[in-house]
């Protein structure tokens, strides 16, 4: 790390601590040449390749700001897509890969935006899988309703499909 003041090509770390959100390390730093400190902030990099083939850092903001488009007049407050967005980062730093596609941070988005809000997760869906008949809208609405209908032995008696009990055994058999 080059020393801000007298460009010495070198530093000692004098302090290292975490934020509060734990995401960096904050680090104060002397020179050996000049003796003056300086203070950095490390992060680790990650890298969305757009396709068009250009490399950008990853952007929780831009991530919540897609997102709050899905759920324009929806009941979703500011708090929940602020913590649909630590979601997503969250899973995309888990997979441990430096740099991701915008196909592999979309994939991230689908997972808490439709435990979040079902229309919106519809409408997210439908230009991150450009959707583009109404063919794929009720494919996408009859997977949603197989995922939240229960099993049909969690469905109770009478439900379809459900085999129909014995009758009881009478005293006279």
């Amino acid at each position: 790390m080059h020393c801000p003041f007298c460009r010495h090509p070198d530093s000692r770390v004098v302090d290292s601590r975490t934020t509060d959100d734990g995401c960096s390390i904050r680090r104060r730093r002397q020179c050996p040449d000049c003796s003056r400190r300086f203070t950095t902030v490390e992060t680790a990099s990650l890298m969305v390749i757009k396709r068009s083939g250009v490399t950008e850092p990853f952007s929780r903001d831009k991530v919540i700001s897609g997102v709050r488009k899905a759920c324009q007049g929806r009941p979703v407050t500011e708090d929940a897509l602020a913590k649909l967005g630590q979601q997503v980062e969250e899973a995309v730093r888990a997979t441990g890969s430096a740099e991701l596609s915008t196909h592999d941070v979309g994939l991230a988005i689908l997972g808490p935006l439709q435990k979040l809000d079902l229309v919106a997760y519809l409408r997210f869906a439908s230009v991150y899988r450009a959707f583009d008949s109404l063919e794929d809208f009720e494919a996408a609405v009859a997977e949603l309703r197989d995922q939240q209908r229960p099993p049909a032995h969690d469905r109770g008696p009478g439900a379809e499909g459900a085999a129909e009990a014995p009758a009881p055994a009478s005293a006279a058999d």
